[in-house]
């Protein structure tokens, strides 16, 4: 049951960020950003530029991976306090691949009113081009370096869904011979690159085409790899059964 806060009592909002072109911020975004007593950033040089932009001057404070577990406790004291703190990463929606499940988490178990905006994220635009079916998806974000990583790449070779990775540019080509080794080279797919930017490209094809076209291209920016699901399989023949007889297999 979630504790009872006093009235003084501030908010955690939740703000996504343009992934690539600053007109997809929404008008939402940009009021609690400047409504907000303090801005938590995953990289203040970054986020200091979307907010120069907007017009956007309050308190900015550091939150990233490597910080997270040792303030979020002192954030948590502060929103008791009565502040209004909004949480933003580099790019797109926290706490998907970003920081921010820590803080929500937390915030949510002492009973602060966590608000999330609707806004931009790149796995949504670049399933919905895919071409794949996107009425159910596994998001899986980034598949394990090292530890892991062929026991998930095996468990996913049967997942239905179609799913969606996110991907460094310098690992692509590995990790499409890997799932092509894994799923089967003539599993379909499309690599998305540079979502909602300038030089945004989708490039589809089976596993073995798009790995092999980026091995004679290199992938820079962005990445979202959308991998089909696994066919269906077909169910086993039933068998009849005939008195006194052996059984029959039905054609």
């Amino acid at each position: 049951m979630e504790k009872s806060q006093t009235a003084v009592c501030g908010k955690l909002y939740i703000v996504p960020t343009p992934v690539g072109n600053l007109e997809d911020m929404t008008l939402r975004a940009i009021r609690v950003l400047k409504e907000a007593d303090l801005i938590l950033a995953e990289d203040t040089r970054t986020s200091s530029v979307l907010l120069k932009h907007y017009d956007i001057h309050r308190p900015l404070q550091s939150h990233h991976k490597f910080n997270e577990h040792q303030t979020v406790q002192l954030v948590k004291e502060r929103i008791l306090g009565g502040l209004n703190v909004a949480l933003i990463s580099d790019a797109g929606t926290p706490g998907i691949s970003d920081p921010g499940f820590l803080l929500a988490r937390t915030c949510a178990e002492e009973g602060i009113e966590v608000q999330t905006l609707p806004g931009a994220t790149a796995c949504i635009p670049a399933i919905v081009s895919s071409g794949l079916p996107c009425d159910r998806f596994a998001f899986e974000g980034f598949l394990p370096q090292k530890k892991g990583r062929q026991t998930l790449l095996q468990a996913l070779s049967a997942e239905p869904r179609t799913m969606v990775f996110y991907e460094s540019p310098y690992r692509l080509v590995k990790t499409l011979e890997q799932l092509a080794q894994y799923f089967g080279a003539d599993r379909q797919c499309s690599v998305a690159r540079e979502i909602s930017k300038v030089h945004e490209q989708h490039h589809r094809g089976t596993l073995g085409e798009v790995a092999s076209w980026f091995r004679e291209h290199e992938p820079k920016g962005e990445i979202v790899l959308v991998v089909a699901g696994a066919p269906a399989v077909k169910p086993e023949k039933k068998k009849r059964y005939g008195r006194g007889e052996e059984e029959i297999e039905e054609s």
